[in-house]
């Protein structure tokens, strides 16, 4: 097991010196030259109404708006078949038969059942919750190869996909994971995944320090017979880096990252090769069901259209968003359970073709730890001449760490506020004009240092052909009609009452949730508020509103009559009509923390005035 020298030897100046020269080598490429753009060239789908008997043919699509650019990649391969469509009837070519899966059966907690603890174990549950984010007692007395739940559409069960798929290195990075929610993971790749299509998994420790993942780990991965390798950092790297480890040490044409707590679902892999198969410059990403931390039961994605298909999208904040499939695209697609586009990835589980991500850079070496990694990765795949698609047949059940977890912290080296700092750097390389909305939304963030970017803006202007004007308009139209961009700030801060120490606070609330007050922090976070020139006043994408007698949060609507004001000389934050009677927010108790409440304004009343404090993340 060879420890990790990749960003103090080898590794360095594949990544972090990259920063400097390592784009000049895809400088060198012909912009004009036709074998590169041969990719544009469209291919017309083979259609059958699907409401009639027998088979119809449809790959994933390849017209998109982008495909042009100067990194070499094969492009569409007209020689690989498409998948065949059967709503019943034969079985698809990679899929197990139901003898097959009744030989899978292990007991508890198969095909995703809820499984559940006694009193007793209460204390235990609640230690391994604090320590892994997940009740490890229960997770531990369910087998390693359980039988997942099977949560596609039926019709997935009659797709044929092309015989000759791409081998696969599948890459898992781990920092201090439970052992048995880890070995899960390999072993649901393993038992899920057909043989000659896997070539190697490679589990990235991040530098570990628990016991369990040491030397047992290492004798444990012996009965795969070198199917199954760990590669180890000599120092805490961050996701993100040992990610970009994680590809450089993988040997397979196809990589396909997955979060180190996940169970691959049936027949999960084919339909993430498919598209990449026949076009090298496609990201594919799973569905990605919900596994519960602490009944380990599989629940579907919420949100979405009927059909349950979401793209990704974000926030102007650059929080990670989940829409309906815009109906744009559905009209586009003759099948519900075909591959369609987004314009993001939450980018724990994707697959993505080797040679291309080196060819793209992997990630941004000056990216740490987790946080906007997955944007910059998808707004590269589509404006340098990728793409990417979701798979409704390819689900993975991904287990999301409960309250109580104590996390894990940084490495030493990294500074405070990474994922801002991350934002920023993704922002200022990617958005161009659009990075106004950010600064609105995050005004906070817009004194932050976040680096040399150079080599990244550099690598954009040599080979990345598209705007991030073409991107909203082509690809990303669906974020702005579910986020309409905000308005500017009138003023911004912490809002903190005039009499004592009390700020207003969201308390993490959302949708509906109280705001309270709490002693101001100065952090910014859940007390940082914006008032804005459309009489909103914001946090993320909440806005304020009044609820009877109190203040709460909700999803901004265009159609609220009501609107914000506040004076800087009286200190008061009022709400309502105009022309009609406003209200004021107030404080109910100076001493402790409490809800606010809305009564009539008085500008006698001192614990109606506050002041906007603005705060500037460092």
């Amino acid at each position: 097991m060879r420890l990790s020298r990749r960003l103090s030897g080898l590794y360095k100046p594949i990544l972090l010196i990259a920063s400097a020269c390592a784009f000049a080598y895809l400088l060198l490429a012909d912009p004009d030259n036709s074998e590169s753009n041969a990719h544009a060239k469209k291919s017309k789908h083979h259609k059958k109404n699907h409401e009639n008997d027998g088979d119809y043919e449809i790959g994933a699509r390849e017209e998109f708006p982008g495909f042009e650019g100067t990194i070499k990649g094969r492009g569409v391969d007209e020689n690989v078949p498409k998948e065949i469509y059967r709503d019943s009837g034969k079985l698809g070519n990679y899929e197990p038969d139901q003898a097959t899966i009744k030989e899978m059966e292990t007991g508890t907690g198969d095909y995703g059942k809820q499984v559940n603890w006694g009193k007793d174990e209460e204390d235990a549950v609640k230690k391994s919750i604090k320590e892994f984010g997940f009740n490890m007692v229960m997770s531990d007395t369910i087998s390693l190869d359980r039988v997942p739940k099977d949560i596609r559409d039926p019709k997935c069960k009659y797709v044929d996909y092309p015989e000759k798929l791409p081998e696969v290195s599948v890459v898992i990075v781990f920092h201090n994971e439970g052992w048995s929610t880890l070995m899960r993971t390999v072993h649901s790749v393993i038992k899920q995944t057909p043989k000659e299509l896997l070539g190697e998994v490679v589990m990235v420790d991040d530098a570990s320090t628990k016991e369990h993942l040491k030397d047992n780990l290492d004798e444990y991965v012996k009965r795969w017979n070198g199917l199954v390798r760990v590669h180890r950092n000599e120092q805490r790297e961050g996701l993100i880096r040992a990610r970009s480890i994680g590809a450089f040490e993988s040997k397979k044409e196809v990589l396909v990252f997955l979060d180190a707590h996940c169970e691959a679902e049936f027949n999960w892999l084919p339909p993430l090769l498919a598209p990449i198969a026949r076009n090298d410059r496609i990201s594919t990403v799973p569905m990605i069901d919900g596994i519960d931390g602490n009944h380990y039961h599989f629940t579907t994605q919420g949100g979405g259209d009927r059909w349950g298909r979401a793209t990704g999208a974000w926030d102007w904040s650059f929080l990670w968003k989940r829409i309906a499939l815009p109906e744009p695209e559905d009209k586009k697609l003759p099948s519900k359970i075909q591959p369609f586009p987004s314009p993001a990835m939450a980018g724990g589980l994707f697959a993505i073709n080797r040679q291309y991500f080196k060819d793209i850079m992997y990630y941004d070496p000056g990216l740490e730890i987790w946080g906007g990694e997955n944007f910059e990765l998808s707004y590269k795949l589509w404006m340098c001449g990728g793409g990417m698609l979701f798979v409704p047949c390819s689900r993975v059940g991904h287990i999301y760490r409960l309250e109580g977890w104590e996390g894990n912290p940084p490495p030493k080296t990294v500074k405070s506020n990474p994922s801002m700092r991350n934002y920023r750097r993704v922002i200022e390389t990617w958005w161009d004009d659009w990075s106004k909305f950010f600064y609105v939304a995050r005004p906070e963030a817009k004194t932050l240092d976040f680096g040399d970017i150079g080599p990244q803006v550099e690598f954009r202007k040599n080979h990345c052909p598209y705007d991030f004007n073409w991107f909203m308009k082509e690809i990303g139209y669906g974020v702005a009609l579910e986020y309409p961009t905000p308005p500017l700030n009138k003023f911004w801060g912490e809002i903190r009452a005039r009499q004592g120490n009390q700020c207003l606070d969201s308390m993490g609330h959302t949708n509906g949730g109280s705001v309270e007050t709490y002693y101001c922090h100065k952090q910014g976070g859940n007390q940082l508020f914006r008032l804005n020139e459309g009489l909103q006043l914001m946090q993320y994408d909440q806005c304020l509103f009044m609820s009877g007698s109190y203040l709460k949060l909700s999803h901004c609507s265009a159609g609220d009559k009501a609107g914000w004001d506040y004076d800087p000389k009286t200190g008061m934050i009022s709400y309502g009509e105009k022309k009609k009677q406003r209200f004021c927010i107030s404080l109910i108790s100076k001493t402790s923390i409490s809800k606010v409440k809305f009564v009539e304004c008085d500008v006698n009343d001192d614990n109606q005035k506050f002041d906007f404090n603005e705060i500037h993340s460092t």
